[in-house]
């Protein structure tokens, strides 16, 4: 079976081709703006590369967020469109928690592992999995303090492109493993896309957003 998975909600446009579990394309480049002209583009060139066509693709993940709205937005509205026009195939949203989680190795695994996402604010994007890497609580934008609170007292992994900042200053906290990530690796998408896929559980994407929309009006 082959599964495409793309990602377009951080700084860049990333997609990945996978035949069964083998990677055999990939697309990555950062990016400001234009992630969603990107988007169609590459995956077309990447399935001629390989002389496919999208009837051919079994599995579809989109990562779903946390990140830019127009990114999350551009990502998902791509992936349903696709859904819609190929009805046998089967579609997942991945969030880049859920991926980010997945790619900790087993010697890096703890009992409590922490997802600390950049928000460019005072607070980060967070969520926690235990360590057989399910959700022990829903995902939420939390300051400082607040996340402080949930893990001092516990051996805790953190993961995630805003473990730096979050580390800026002495916390306290007992610390298995670190992993500073610049961002969720769009293969790992494609791995908890396909670990959906064989457990069945497959979720339709939606986005993942855990505050409103920045808008502004100019005058």
């Amino acid at each position: 079976m082959f599964t495409l998975a793309f990602d377009t909600t951080a700084n860049g446009c990333s997609i990945t081709l996978l035949k069964d579990n083998e990677v055999i394309g990939k697309y990555i480049e950062e990016m400001d703006f234009g992630q969603a002209e990107a988007l169609i583009l590459q995956i077309d060139k990447l399935l001629k590369q390989h002389n496919l066509t999208f009837a051919e693709i079994g599995l579809l993940g989109v990562c779903t967020g946390p990140g830019s709205f127009t990114g999350v937005r551009s990502s998902i509205a791509a992936a349903r469109a696709f859904s819609l026009a190929h009805e046998k195939m089967a579609i997942t949203g991945v969030s880049a928690f859920e991926a980010y989680v997945h790619s900790l190795d087993i010697s890096e695994l703890s009992h409590l592992n922490a997802v600390i996402i950049e928000t460019k604010r005072d607070d980060f994007y967070f969520q926690l999995f235990n360590g057989k890497l399910e959700k022990i609580e829903d995902a939420a934008a939390l300051p400082y303090e607040q996340i402080i609170d949930k893990l001092k007292g516990q051996t805790v992994t953190l993961i995630g492109n805003g473990v730096e900042r979050f580390l800026d200053k002495p916390s306290g906290l007992v610390l298995h493993a670190i992993r500073m990530d610049k961002s969720a690796n769009i293969n790992d998408i494609a791995a908890c896309a396909l670990q959906k896929y064989k457990a069945k559980k497959l979720n339709y994407p939606k986005p993942l957003y855990l505050r409103p929309a920045d808008v502004c009006v100019k005058s």
